[in-house]
């Protein structure tokens, strides 16, 4: 299934979710993508802090002059890089009608590719 039609399945999904009772925290995976641009931010300085699992937060950035679909990815405040540009179309677009979306490291690993060291799992929430 296209990832665009997975997404708008997860909304639909979501939004079926709020005629349920109230829970916690209710939360969608619909993307995991590396992190685009981690040999140039904090996540080097951080690394052994971050553990899989932690919450990520996903920032847009609409005036990106290099990209208009950005999706800043920060942990506790620190910019470590963004959503690959071949992945972010989709969620920004949602980000940006209002759609909850959120992140958490699914991966670490230590790999000479910095592309396969840190792995964002993308989730819609509530």
């Amino acid at each position: 299934m296209p990832r665009r039609r997975r997404l708008a399945a997860a909304v639909a999904g979501l939004l079926a979710a709020l005629a349920l009772p109230a829970v916690a925290e209710v939360r969608i995976l619909v993307q995991r993508s590396p992190l685009a641009g981690f040999q140039y931010y904090g996540g080097k300085i951080l690394w052994d802090e971050m553990r899989e699992g932690d919450r990520l937060t996903l920032v847009r950035e609409p005036g990106n002059r290099h990209d208009p679909y950005a999706v800043r990815v920060e942990w506790r405040g620190t910019k470590l890089g963004y959503l690959p540009r071949t992945d972010n179309r989709e969620v920004a677009e949602e980000m940006d009608k209002g759609t909850p979306i959120g992140g958490r490291i699914g991966q670490l690993a230590r790999d000479p590719n910095p592309w396969k060291r840190l792995r964002v799992d993308v989730y819609v929430g509530l």
